[in-house]
């Protein structure tokens, strides 16, 4: 079968991806799961395997209209093939503008090279989400200095 990029909701396979690229326990993934409800799982499939995602969670970001991107993350067994960067790319023809807070300086260079070079401050970011969802979507960063990498359709 061929490799497919396709929006799921199939959380058995989301669950198991999300919980070795974050360590996260189930609980911790359902309530992201279950409470954010502007959102939408894009996931990179090889056949019927699902060996990548993103999430796109509706939010303005200094007054524009985006997606934001949230627990992207690869299977470390199919990780450096590029399926991260036929997401983004999808993104970029399909889903208009969007940006996401990188947890650390590695993925600042990786979202750099892929187009993310404009950046703004964090409190520009909101979400229509229930404060604990709020929180949620900007936890896990390690910068010393958050930020917000965006990527604008022109």
């Amino acid at each position: 079968m061929a490799d497919l990029i396709k929006f799921t909701r199939d959380y058995e396979q989301i669950i198991p991806l999300w919980q070795e690229a974050f360590g996260d326990s189930e609980d911790d993934v359902l309530f992201f799961l279950n409470g954010c409800k502007n959102k939408k799982c894009l996931g990179y499939y090889k056949g019927e395997r699902l060996v990548s995602m993103m999430f796109l969670v509706d939010c303005l970001c200094d007054g524009k209209n985006m997606k934001y991107i949230y627990a992207a993350s690869t299977l470390k067994s199919e990780q450096g093939k590029g399926y991260m960067s036929k997401l983004l790319d999808y993104c970029r023809k399909n889903a208009g503008s969007f940006c996401l807070v990188p947890a650390d300086e590695s993925l600042v260079t990786f979202y750099e090279k892929r187009g993310m070079a404009d950046k703004t401050e964090t409190f520009l970011l909101s979400f229509d989400e229930d404060e604990e969802i709020k929180e949620y979507l900007l936890e896990g960063c390690s910068l010393e200095k958050p930020f917000v990498m965006q990527y604008f359709r022109k």
